[in-house]
């Protein structure tokens, strides 16, 4: 399966975004789906995942300020972020875990303005 993220961009502090991940195909919900991100000079970090039967899951960091969903219908991942920091400055990576297996978007940069 392909994913190919997009959404990125250049927003100021306080501001929002919302990023999408399509799939080439069909994505069962009981597939876990979920973001990461890679800030310059940093590793890349767990941002949320979500997976039909259980509660999605958030980074302490984006608690409460960053939404993930999903549209089976659409095979399409989403990432709605709110009240944006200038430390939320990233790439952001979609990926798809088929058990053993990790398919992972190209990634799409967020910039966050002071």
């Amino acid at each position: 399966v392909q994913l190919q993220a997009s959404g990125g961009g250049l927003v100021q502090a306080g501001g929002s975004l919302r990023l999408s991940c399509a799939g080439s195909r069909t994505i069962h919900s009981s597939v876990a789906m979920g973001w990461y991100r890679q800030a310059p000079g940093k590793q890349r970090e767990f941002v949320a995942s979500i997976r039909s039967g259980r509660d999605p899951n958030y980074a302490d960091s984006v608690q409460d300020r960053f939404t993930i969903s999903r549209d089976n219908a659409k095979n399409t991942l989403y990432l709605q972020m709110n009240s944006l920091k200038p430390e939320d400055t990233a790439v952001y990576y979609c990926k798809a875990n088929f058990g053993s297996v990790d398919y992972w978007g190209q990634g799409t940069l967020v910039t966050v303005s002071s």
